[in-house]
C-alpha cells in the first residue's frame, strides 16, 4: 500500500495550540489519551511496515526509543504491534517504569507482560546496529537541550546506519520555532498527529525532519473550529488513515 499525497491545504499548529487540542480531546469530548495513543502507534507501525520495511516486518531487527510521556507512549504502542507481526523488537527507555506517566506506563506494562526486550538507557548508552530505528524519546514538550539518558539515546541514532522514523516530531527539535537543539534526531521521516507544527516547516529544520507524514488520531473537525483554534480544516484523512504531506528533506 502506497501512502497518498494530500495536496489539499493544511494548517500548522503552534506547540500552545496542540495543547489545546490535547485538552478538548479529553476534557470536551471525552476523547481519552489511551485512545489517542492507540491511533498514533497503530499508524506509526503502519508507516514503519510500509515505508521502511517492505511490507515485511517479520524479522527485521527494530530499536524504538521511547521517553516517559506521551510520545513514548505512542513508539511503545508502534513496538508492540510491530512485535506482533513478527519484528525482532528491543525497546530502549530513558526512565524507569516508576517514573513513566500513567498512560505511558501502561503501554510499557504490556510489553513486560508480552516478554519483549526493555532496556533503561544510561548515560554511555550502546545498543547492536538495527536495520530501523523509531524516535518516541521527545514530543512537543520539549524545553531546551535534551539531557541524560535521552540525549545519549539520540546521539545513538544519529550515529547508526539505520534510517530514523520520528513520532511527532525529532526529539530535539522544538515544534513551535524549528530550532534544533542539542543533540536533535536527524531522521528519515516525521509522522507528525492530527496537524503538523509550526516547527516542522521552519527555515533549516527538513534535514531533521525528513519526509514528513501526517497521521489521524480521530479529532472531530468541530474542535478545530471551535473559538480557542478557529481553524477550518478538510477531511484531510477521508481516502487514508495517513497522508504524505511537505516536500521532505533538503
Amino acid at each position: 500500500m502506497k501512502i497518498p499525497v494530500y495536496t489539499g491545504p493544511v494548517p500548522y499548529l503552534t506547540t500552545e495550540q496542540m495543547v489545546e487540542v490535547d485538552r478538548a480531546m479529553i476534557e470536551d469530548f471525552r476523547i481519552e489519551l489511551v485512545q489517542m495513543m492507540e491511533n498514533a502507534g497503530r499508524n506509526l507501525a503502519h508507516l514503519a511496515r510500509v515505508r521502511f520495511l517492505g511490507g515485511q516486518p517479520a524479522g527485521r531487527r527494530i530499536a524504538v526509543l521511547a521517553g516517559s510521556g506521551g510520545n513514548g507512549g505512542g513508539a511503545l504502542v508502534c513496538a508492540r504491534r510491530l512485535h506482533n507481526w513478527g519484528a525482532a523488537v528491543q525497546v530502549f527507555v530513558t526512565r524507569p517504569a516508576e517514573r513513566f506517566t500513567p498512560v505511558p506506563a501502561h503501554q510499557l506494562d504490556i510489553l513486560r507482560r508480552m516478554n519483549i526486550p526493555v532496556e533503561i538507557a544510561g548515560p554511555d548508552f550502546d545498543a547492536p546496529p538495527p536495520e530501523l530505528i523509531i524516535d518516541g524519546i521527545i514530543g512537543y514538550s520539549l524545553q531546551g537541550n535534551p539531557r541524560g539518558s535521552a540525549a545519549a539515546l539520540i546521539e545513538w541514532a544519529n550515529r547508526q546506519a539505520a534510517p530514523v522514523l520520528a513520532l511527532d516530531a525529532p526529539s530535539g527539535v522544538d515544534t513551535t520555532s524549528g530550532v534544533a537543539h542539542t543533540p536533535a534526531i536527524r531522521a528519515e521521516a516525521t509522522m507528525t498527529l492530527a496537524l503538523p507544527k509550526e516547527g516542522l516547516r521552519a527555515p533549516g529544520v527538513a534535514s531533521h525532519v525528513g519526509q514528513l507524514y501526517l497521521a489521524d488520531i480521530s479529532v472531530p473537525p468541530q474542535l478545530y473550529a471551535e473559538p480557542a483554534l478557529a481553524l477550518q480544516v478538510g477531511h484531510i484523512f477521508a481516502q487514508s488513515d495517513i497522508v504524505q504531506i511537505g516536500e521532505g528533506r533538503k
